[in-house]
């Protein structure tokens, strides 16, 4: 929203069930001239806390929000304006703003999952969401214990170029829980036929953790149908990882069962909030969750070894394959990236951990399109 040369920045709006965002700090002082992409604010989310970036070039006259208020989406943040705009331009702008902004709603029950899509693969039901409508296609794979949610700042980016693709693996979300395959070989085969359910010849597949194993062996077993591979924090291309974390993800009943074991996935533990904690205890208390991820964690490791060596086949690859990890990685080292082959790109984020997709999600997603 803007008016001449006066600018409104606006609580954003990451994934499909955000309403409202908490403001922890401002990164920019007042009257700082900001480029497109710089860092503005740190806003908590249900999820976990990101960063949010400019969305306009300007000069921040004022900042309105302040630190520890929530607010709705498209809420006023803060305010861009030229040098020779007047105070009082900026305080009747921002006095029309509060009196004509509307905070969202809560959707019914029954219209949360709107937006979400579901399919049948043989007997098993398949929950995804389709962003975008660009020529390019991209699937978002996502690794053991989670869900296509945690592409919340990945995929809406992402889909202002390409149509981008995300689901829940059997065995998660709110896809079925039986898995009619649970190995490595198996899951890929089910991202083949989802492909194939959905009218994608072929896409660029983004995996992480064990999602990127998961792309990596598509890439392998059904070639044709990956024009490119981008590997986050992926299983599959060492022997290592953290197998207290996976038993005791499988195990775990309670908040003080499960809240040590999160905040492992990430370099700040405080971005681990309570209502990522219940989203994962709710998830863990459906039927038949247990049993498909002690299934699905058979089928790629042993204690702490990894069972799937995927690593020799990264150098016959004909697509263009892009590494990212997390220097802080806890459950699959980053030292798994060092010495691939020429034909892969690397990059390390220094300072993140096991779900840099969330942490850094800006430099992901520009690392996932470059």
């Amino acid at each position: 929203m803007s008016d001449a040369a006066i600018t409104a920045i606006t609580m954003p709006k990451w994934g499909l069930s955000m309403i409202e965002g908490k403001v922890i700090e401002w990164l920019v002082e007042e009257n700082s001239t900001l480029a497109l992409g710089d860092e503005i604010m740190d806003i908590e989310t249900e999820k976990i806390a990101n960063t949010f970036e400019a969305l306009d070039a300007g000069i921040l006259r004022r900042r309105v929000a302040v630190a520890d208020e929530t607010l709705g989406v498209g809420a006023l943040l803060g305010v861009l304006a030229s040098a020779d705009t007047s105070d009082e331009d900026i305080d009747a702008f921002i006095a029309d703003f509060q009196a004509n902004y509307v905070p969202p709603e809560p959707p019914e029950e029954d219209e949360a999952g709107a937006n979400y899509e579901w399919l049948n693969l043989g007997d098993q039901k398949i929950r995804y969401l389709r962003m975008g409508d660009g020529a390019q296609n991209i699937v978002l794979i996502h690794g053991f214990g989670g869900d296509l949610d945690l592409w919340l700042f990945t995929q809406e980016p992402l889909a202002a170029n390409a149509s981008v693709y995300s689901l829940d693996l059997p065995g998660h979300g709110q896809s079925s829980k039986a898995v009619e395959d649970g190995s490595v070989a198996g899951l890929a085969n089910v991202v083949a036929k989802f492909m194939d359910a959905v009218g994608i010849s072929s896409a660029h597949l983004v995996g992480h953790s064990l999602g990127g194993a998961i792309a990596l062996q598509t890439a392998v077993s059904h070639a044709g149908k990956v024009d490119a591979l981008t590997l986050i924090g992926s299983a599959g291309i060492g022997e290592e990882i953290n197998g207290d974390y996976i038993s005791g993800f499988v195990a775990a009943e309670s908040r003080r069962e499960i809240k040590p074991l999160l905040k492992q996935l990430v370099g700040d533990p405080g971005l681990i909030n309570r209502k990522m904690i219940d989203d994962i205890l709710k998830f863990k208390r459906l039927d038949g969750v247990t049993e498909a991820l002690t299934e699905i964690s058979a089928g790629f490791l042993s204690g702490d070894k990894q069972t799937v060596d995927l690593r020799g086949e990264l150098g016959g690859l004909s697509m263009p394959v892009n590494v990212i990890w997390g220097s802080e990685d806890r459950i699959i080292p980053a030292s798994h990236a060092n010495d691939l082959p020429g034909n892969v790109t690397v990059n390390v984020l220094e300072g993140f951990g096991h779900l840099v997709q969330l942490e850094a999600a800006s430099d992901v997603n520009r690392l996932i399109q470059s």
